[in-house]
């Protein structure tokens, strides 16, 4: 496992001394904890994709998700043709919601770039899309690099400032396409999604969000910064993001709240099958998005997420610049 929580002498030595100590740890979930501190969704797909969630007892029943050597693993079945009311697979939802703070999930490995998947690691609040959607690791099909993207309902519109400059800003109205499509920025690099995620061992992706922006950074496996692996996390000293939204005509603060974290794998639907037919690789493969998951189930034996565990911290400072103390279990 690459970094553990932070154990609470060292954390109280640090709210003690430097005033670089921004955050502290709220919650960490590891192979311990995160069957217990995430439920398993059940209810039909709001994205209409060829998918059927199952629930715990069926999804350790076959295989579709673990915690074994300290990895948690949640995944598709890879095993069944056509499957009544689409393919099995995993969608987990975090107990806990959170206000602001940041948020670092190591994976060492996601579901691969395969024809009629779509993965995604987000964030999104109850009242859809008017308390926000964050997308931190997202794309369909064959994709070879992340798109990072916020939805919200009328209201929002955001610059790039402060982007990494190989990254491409697609939209700036977080409510384009009336939600569905919102503000999105495409990513280039092979090492961030899918198959080149899975060669490299994955990484580790970090979610900064504040009342004035939301920020997304990728590491990968090899190129993690040590504080993080020390669970003193910086993100001052991280460079640019791969993608920062920042609040010039959208009221972050009062936009997102009470969101949960959400990790899952569907297939088809609104977005991998609306775009099958502009696919030329996929398309050849199958003449419908849902033929080429129901026909194909060995095809699917990548499509699962192994997570090493996900850390959420939250501000250890006020505004005024006082030290705030918390509770937590090391």
């Amino acid at each position: 496992m690459l970094f553990d929580a932070p154990k609470t002498a060292g954390l109280l030595g640090l709210l003690a001394g430097a005033a670089k100590a921004q955050y502290i740890l709220d919650s960490f979930y590891d192979a311990n904890n995160f069957f217990n501190e995430f439920s398993f969704f059940t209810e039909p797909d709001p994205t209409h994709g060829y998918v059927n969630y199952v629930d715990g007892d069926t999804a350790f029943g076959m295989g579709l998700a673990s915690a074994d050597d300290n990895i948690i693993r949640v995944g598709a079945d890879s095993t069944e043709s056509n499957p009544d009311g689409g393919r099995k697979s995993v969608r987990m939802v975090s107990n806990k919601a959170f206000t602001r703070g940041l948020i670092i999930g190591d994976f060492s490995h996601m579901p691969g770039s395969i024809c009629g998947a779509w993965p995604a690691f987000w964030m999104t609040g109850p009242n859809w899309p008017n308390q926000g959607e964050i997308d931190i690791i997202e794309g369909v099909n064959n994709d070879d690099a992340t798109a990072v993207t916020l939805h919200t309902g009328p209201g929002c519109i955001i610059s790039n400032e402060g982007t990494d400059p190989a990254t491409e800003l697609k939209e700036t109205d977080c409510n384009a396409g009336n939600a569905f499509t919102g503000c999105g920025q495409q990513t280039f690099n092979p090492l961030n999604y899918g198959d080149g995620f899975n060669n490299n061992e994955g990484g580790v992706y970090a979610t900064e969000w504040t009342s004035e922006f939301i920020a997304v950074w990728f590491f990968p496996r090899g190129s993690i910064p040590q504080d993080i692996a020390d669970g003193n996390p910086d993100p001052s000293s991280w460079g640019f993001p791969i993608a920062k939204f920042v609040g010039t005509g959208c009221d972050i603060e009062s936009i997102f709240r009470d969101h949960q974290i959400i990790i899952n794998t569907t297939f088809c639907g609104d977005w991998a099958g609306g775009v099958w037919d502009s696919n030329e690789i996929c398309k050849a493969r199958a003449p419908t998005c849902n033929e080429f998951v129901g026909n194909n189930p060995e095809e699917f034996q990548e499509a699962y997420w192994a997570i090493n565990n996900i850390a959420v911290y939250q501000n250890a400072v006020a505004p005024n610049g006082t030290v705030i103390a918390r509770s937590f279990n090391a």
